[in-house]
């Protein structure tokens, strides 16, 4: 295929797991954002505040960025983006958390497809 009939459109998808020691501070870094934001308007702030201050999976996906995460690669530009957090249940030793297995579910598919 030449350059010319290739996307140069990308999806990258990425799913981490963390562990949030402290949701206080998780909680106080996204208000301090929120505070810092000169132009969020004040509708938006108030329930953005309530959000992060309810739920640290909210105050935690309120911090990450996905512009932080390419901005500094080279010759790409964000188009688009999407993600959202939630709390989860977390065992690594179970065959769930196999971040690996998806990729064997893939060739599986595309071997029968």
């Amino acid at each position: 295929m030449s350059d010319e009939e290739t996307s140069r459109y990308v999806r990258l998808r990425v799913e981490l797991v963390v562990e949030v020691q402290d949701d206080d501070e998780v909680t106080r870094a996204a208000l301090r954002r929120l505070a810092a934001d000169p132009e969020l308007p004040e509708a938006e702030r108030d329930q953005a505040e309530g959000a992060v201050t309810e739920d640290t999976a909210e105050a935690l996906a309120y911090l990450v960025d996905p512009f932080d995460l390419v901005s500094a690669v080279p010759g790409v530009e964000l188009q688009q983006a999407s993600w959202s957090s939630e709390r989860i249940d977390y065992d690594p030793d179970s065959p769930e958390w196999d971040l690996d297995g998806d990729d064997e579910e893939d060739e599986e598919e595309d071997a029968v497809g």
